[in-house]
């Protein structure tokens, strides 16, 4: 492609865009790797080369590895039930178009407002004794339990908030992937005999297989991303049931001023969704179709 006259229109158009990327993804990545290597003197500039020491002493910390199983833990029941709930969703809004636009706006709704607010908002929900979800156990004669300060159910609690949150957009890409299809393919299916349940899982499901490996693998990267509905729904309690790798990051770079160790944590971090999307990616390799 030979953008000659339109080469200064262009470098105009994209240099922006680079340069945001560069300030706020890039030199954020280059830095925490830098600082990963070093220990850093609280409220001060002070840094000292240390090598791999924050890596070692992160592998040995039993937090770390706590905050790791529950991150793993907490990625299994929310993306799981996100996805299976917004391809459901989906389905059911591309075959009742009549309140398609109802129901989509419905379901879009929780995507438009911050995860502060989300959390601030399922707080009252929450509540042990005035909250509604209670109200309506005790209404059918279950007494609900203390959701957020109960180590059984506080992970679950933070859990349903997201994914709450998280169906409003993987409904949009979806809808979008089952709009791809063409009718004239279901249709055609349809006259030679085969069944609704034939042509989910023998049309609809492999044409929009690549729309499903985007939907799993971005929620599996944003359930280990999460972090306000943890912060202000249980603050990583109770007893540290829902501190996720990403909470225990903040604790250490921010209350504990270890900027190293957590420095150390975001890399493995990294290395750890790098890993997964690339096996996600492997995996997928014989059972996606691209057209």
């Amino acid at each position: 492609m030979k953008f000659k006259g339109d080469k200064p229109l262009f470098v105009g158009l994209v240099l922006p865009t680079v340069a945001i990327l560069t300030a706020f993804v890039a030199y954020p990545a280059l830095r925490s790797l830098y600082l990963a290597f070093h220990e850093v003197e609280p409220f001060s500039q002070g840094l000292a080369y240390v090598g791999f020491d924050n890596f070692k002493s992160l592998l040995s910390s039993a937090d770390f590895w706590s905050s790791l199983k529950v991150s793993l833990y907490f990625a299994v029941i929310t993306v799981v039930p996100a996805v299976v709930l917004s391809l459901l969703a989906a389905l059911l809004l591309d075959a009742n178009p009549f309140f398609r636009g109802l129901w989509r706006t419905i379901l879009l709704l929780p995507v438009s407002i911050s995860s502060a607010m989300a959390a601030m908002l399922w707080i009252f929900l929450f509540n042990p004794t005035a909250g509604y979800l209670n109200y309506v156990l005790d209404v059918i004669g279950v007494t609900g339990p203390n959701w957020l300060a109960d180590p059984r159910w506080a992970i679950y609690s933070v859990a349903l908030v997201t994914v709450w949150k998280e169906i409003g957009f993987n409904v949009i890409f979806f809808m979008a992937g089952l709009s791809s299809i063409p009718k004239d393919v279901n249709e055609a299916a349809w006259i030679d005999g085969a069944s609704s349940w034939r042509r989910l899982f023998s049309i609809t499901l492999p044409l929009i297989s690549p729309t499903m490996l985007f939907v799993t693998v971005v929620s599996l990267i944003n359930s280990f991303q999460v972090f306000g509905q943890i912060h202000i729904l249980t603050g990583g309690g109770p007893a540290g049931e829902t501190t996720t790798l990403v909470y225990q990051l903040y604790q250490d770079a921010f209350v504990n001023f270890r900027t190293g160790f957590a420095s150390a944590q975001a890399v493995i971090l990294f290395a750890l969704l790098m890993g997964a999307t690339v096996v996600q990616f492997q995996v997928a390799k014989k059972r996606v179709h691209y057209g």
